[in-house]
């Protein structure tokens, strides 16, 4: 007889001895109709997920990255503690509970059969179910809390609908934990212990058949997910051919789509940090995963029946900002933004989407080559009132004003005000004397056609021009030149203006320190704007509030260098949402020129959390975020003041006046 506690008085995991035939007759029965209830819903979702469409651009090498990502993703369950710690820990516990306990159930089966190959008594045995129960005790108190979060707490973007399906999964994760765990307490010759092993494998078999049904799939999918993804963030797959408008009906699901509508875990982290599921608006980006998913069940991926419609409304698509959040919190690998862009292209290129907003924009976009929709005189007027240089060819950077710095009041403040920094430093650069809009807003709203066009004539004027390096002050066009442009051609080397900014911030000039009227190359000819020139910092420390915007923290990776500036010019603090959560301004999506939103505007949203952090100036980095933000700050009573970091950068720059009076 093995007792339940050896003589080092540690317990000793007690298993029933022998099985009659008629027990391991049943148990086999039970084996085998648990495998099938699993793979009879499983193998029709594989099937649902093969006989998608093909990714064509699709590649699995190089696989470091890959393997990294599934590393750090998947077993170390980095991003789920991450974003959410306690939650995360919560979940983390069950996952990992999980890997111990795949070798322990295999013995569990093995022994019901007569064949265990682990044995309590053994060395390695005895050590791997110690360590087994450890991860057990864990995971039941994980399993616990999660229920507790799900079904007591509840926060509001786990949905109103109870899953009560959810909570029965908990009961059995937390009774196969208890189970293992209690029979450490019983001898191997006790009923209790042949009770207990049969409880733990009819929990096992019940919850086996379940997972394909429920969103725990997710065990089985997310680890394919997050090896399988696209390879960058946001990344917005072309199109294959004349005859792929975009998302339009089943048959143009991808396999990789399909994957991640059945990854989904349901956990609302993207409807949690939606801007426009934050603000009231109709989009919910779990849902819209989730109509793909019910698209796909009720459908499957040859229908013709269209996408938009019973199961995700047109009007909720095209109320994304692009702004990614969704995509950077999800920890089961789902890339929303090439979804939601997919499902814009379906409309757009089909002619579904009948918007007058969007029709003036890419009216304004083919006819003008700017947003705005204005003449490109108005742009040369600009240049030549600030006497900007143009590239020929000879200077080390173009500078490219895009459509917010060479049209927009505000950004060409921006762009003069960083035109005297580079001034200052003595760096050669010029402008072009023509160019389009990057084609950004046609991007992201859907129409490929305007932004091939876009794309293509601007690759050939910086050939023609014989453009090696490209700064900008709008995260936006970097992103669009950098990743979008590369379907079309090759683009230069091409830096946000931060990240200049930031590789010269020791020869900046500071306030309250002697400073040189002259850097390397000084030239006077450009003067500071009314803005920068009255935006002189007060006596006392000056608070500044650094709004990370979406495209240049998400998108590109870029937090520290923005900071870096704004600590020369006076004392940074923080917005409760910043970094990787930073909230968007509104704009991205090119819904900065559709007109008025629903609900409450989401660059108010954003603009009463900087307000409320006491800062006396917002500091942006993009001149979207900046107009976005000047119009919300506008409707409040002595607002702060409005930035760019190249005007915090220029306000302390030594003007023409001051270098003739030497």
């Amino acid at each position: 007889m093995l007792l339940s506690f050896s003589s080092s008085a540690l317990p000793i995991l007690a298993e029933p001895q022998h099985f009659s035939l008629v027990e391991k007759l049943l148990f086999a029965a039970m084996v085998v109709a648990s495998g099938y209830g699993f793979w009879r819903r499983f193998g029709l979702v594989l099937d649902k997920i093969l006989k998608s469409k093909k990714d064509a651009n699709f590649r699995l090498f190089p696989l470091g990255k890959r393997v990294w990502d599934f590393f750090w993703e998947v077993l170390c369950q980095a991003k789920v503690i991450r974003e959410r710690p306690l939650p995360g820990l919560a979940h983390a516990a069950v996952f990992w509970a999980f890997l111990a306990f795949a070798l322990v159930t295999l013995n569990h089966c093995a022994t019901g059969l007569g064949v265990g190959f682990l044995s309590p008594e053994g060395v390695i045995g005895r050590w791997y179910f110690y360590v087994a129960a450890a991860f057990a005790l864990f995971c039941a108190v994980g399993i616990a809390g999660l229920f507790v979060r799900r079904f007591l707490v509840r926060p509001k973007w786990l949905g109103e609908k109870l899953s009560w399906e959810s909570g029965f999964i908990a009961f059995l994760i937390f009774a196969l934990m208890a189970t293992y765990l209690a029979s450490f307490f019983v001898a191997d010759t006790d009923p209790a212990a042949r009770g207990l092993w049969w409880l733990h494998t009819l929990a096992l078999l019940t919850f086996l058949p379940l997972i394909p049904h429920t969103k725990h799939l997710h065990l089985v999918l997310s680890p394919a997910t997050i090896f399988l993804s696209r390879g960058s963030f946001a990344q917005i797959p072309p199109l294959s051919g004349d005859e792929d408008f975009g998302l339009v009906a089943g048959t143009d699901l991808t396999q990789l789509i399909s994957l991640q509508a059945y990854s989904c875990v349901e956990c609302g982290r993207c409807t949690e940090h939606c801007p426009a599921a934050t603000t009231g608006k109709l989009l919910n980006p779990k849902e819209i995963i989730l109509g793909v998913r019910a698209y796909l069940n009720d459908l499957g991926p040859a229908s013709d029946q269209p996408l938009l419609g019973k199961y995700n409304a047109q009007e909720a698509v095209f109320q994304c900002t692009t702004c990614g959040a969704c995509e950077f919190q999800c920890p089961v690998g789902i890339e929303h933004v090439p979804i939601l862009v997919g499902l814009r292209r379906g409309a757009v290129n089909t002619g579904e989407w009948d918007n007058d907003y969007g029709a003036k924009l890419f009216l304004a976009l083919e006819r003008g080559s700017n947003a705005l929709g204005l003449s490109a005189v108005e742009r040369d007027k600009f240049i030549q009132k600030e006497a900007l240089p143009l590239f020929d060819g000879s200077q080390e950077y173009c500078l490219w004003l895009g459509c917010m710095g060479g049209y927009d009041p505000k950004g060409r403040d921006i762009i003069s005000d960083f035109a005297r920094v580079m001034n200052y430093l003595g760096t050669s650069y010029g402008v072009l004397r023509k160019e389009k809009c990057t084609g950004d807003p046609a991007r992201r709203l859907g129409n490929d056609l305007v932004f091939q066009q876009l794309a293509e004539a601007n690759l050939e004027t910086l050939k023609q021009n014989k453009v090696k390096k490209i700064i900008s002050i709008c995260p936006h066009c970097v992103r669009t030149i950098q990743e979008d442009w590369k379907e079309y051609g090759t683009p230069p080397e091409i830096e946000h203006h931060s990240e200049f900014l930031a590789r010269f911030a020791d020869k900046l000039p500071t306030k309250g320190a002697d400073q040189p009227l002259k850097g390397t190359g000084f030239s006077p000819y450009i003067q500071p704007t009314r803005k920068s020139e009255g935006a002189l910092a007060p006596a006392a420390p000056e608070k500044i509030v650094f709004h990370d915007p979406c495209y240049l923290g998400r998108y590109r990776n870029v937090y520290d260098e923005p900071r870096q500036l704004v600590q020369l010019a006076g004392t940074l603090v923080e917005a409760p949402r910043n970094h990787e959560r930073s909230f968007c301004c509104g704009a991205g999506g090119g819904l900065a020129f559709l007109g008025e939103e629903t609900g409450q505007r989401v660059s108010h949203n954003r603009a009463e959390e900087l307000v409320a952090t006491g800062a006396q100036t917002i500091a942006t980095a993009c001149p979207f975020c900046n107009t976005m933000f000047r119009d919300a700050l506008a409707e409040g009573e002595a607002p702060p003041q409005l930035l760019d970091i190249a005007q915090l950068a220029a306000r302390n720059l030594p003007t023409k006046s001051q270098i003739e009076l030497g």
